[in-house]
């Protein structure tokens, strides 16, 4: 009964439907694997700002907020930040930043820990995403964590991802290093009004004409600064220039396979307790002849 109610407050975008259902399904209560699985999902775009720690994600978030709640849109946003790794508590910085949406019936917002996960986002992000369509929501956002170079987890989650940078990210080799950079389907150069924002930006496009078009329309690359809104209009019409086309449609059947493999992973993994596995190990490992490789054969 309990997930009949919350099905119906998620169709109508009830906010405490919502709010109550994704910790439902975040803390795995008895059900909500079938709870998700009779979701009806809609198409909603669903964005992921990416980029290394102090790029601006959060008010640049915040601008693009305003910009669709201005053209009449109802937008939900996942801010995900780190977990520590001993507590696994979070500071959710982003509810200060986002503070002035928080009374918006316009805008839904949920700060995540990360909970350890690693690629900058939940271990449930796919499933609250999922339920999220399943609401009246226009567009969906994803804040990741910035975590730098391994923050590449977006990607399988986001029909457009845009990764932010600022004008101190590195030089050319750095930056070709990074993996991140591969991920993008829009480039952002934040904080463009300090000092070598313009020649980092041409670097930029220099680098993606040869390395990562591969015949394809080049990537956008966009100077903003975000608290003045400077470039904030031309990125949410980039934004909206990207969910539209093709490449969505394109991408479609490589997304949900993504999906699908990281789903399957996790329930086949589902009997491991790491606990017990810690405890296991703390024994095992004080053995001379102790090998990591045949503990886990062993098991």
């Amino acid at each position: 009964m309990m997930w009949e109610s919350l099905s119906k407050g998620l169709a109508e975008g009830a906010t405490k439907a919502i709010a109550r259902a994704i910790s439902l399904v975040e803390n795995e209560v008895a059900g909500y694997d079938a709870f998700l699985a009779g979701l009806q999902g809609q198409q909603q775009p669903v964005i992921g700002i990416t980029g290394p720690p102090g790029a601006g994600k959060s008010t640049l978030t915040d601008a693009l907020i305003g910009l669709a709640v201005r053209a009449g849109k109802k937008v939900a946003v996942i801010c995900v930040d780190p977990s520590s790794p001993f507590h696994l508590g979070a500071l959710l910085g982003d509810r200060i930043r986002l503070s002035q949406w928080y009374l918006d019936d316009r805008v839904f917002i949920r700060s995540l820990a990360s909970r350890g996960a690693l690629g900058g986002l939940h271990p449930k992000i796919m499933e609250i995403t999922d339920l999220l369509k399943a609401a009246p929501f226009d567009l969906i956002i994803v804040e990741t964590v910035g975590v730098g170079q391994s923050e590449v987890d977006i990607a399988g989650l986001a029909d457009v991802t845009v990764v932010v940078l600022v004008p101190e990210a590195g030089d050319e080799i750095q930056t070709m290093k990074a993996g991140l950079m591969e991920v993008a389907d829009i480039f952002v150069v934040n904080k463009s009004d300090r000092p070598g924002a313009d020649l980092f930006a041409k670097n930029l496009r220099q680098l993606l004409a040869p390395a990562f078009s591969m015949g394809h329309a080049s990537i956008p690359v966009i100077a903003t600064v975000a608290h003045t809104m400077k470039g904030v209009e031309a990125l949410y019409t980039a934004i909206e220039k990207a969910a539209a086309g093709n490449q969505i449609r394109d991408r479609k059947t490589w997304l949900l396979t993504e999906k699908a493999w990281q789903l399957i992973q996790k329930k086949r993994m589902a009997d491991i307790d790491k606990t017990q596995l810690a405890a296991a190990l703390a024994v095992q490992s004080e053995e001379p002849s102790f090998n990591l490789y045949k503990f886990i054969q062993d098991l």
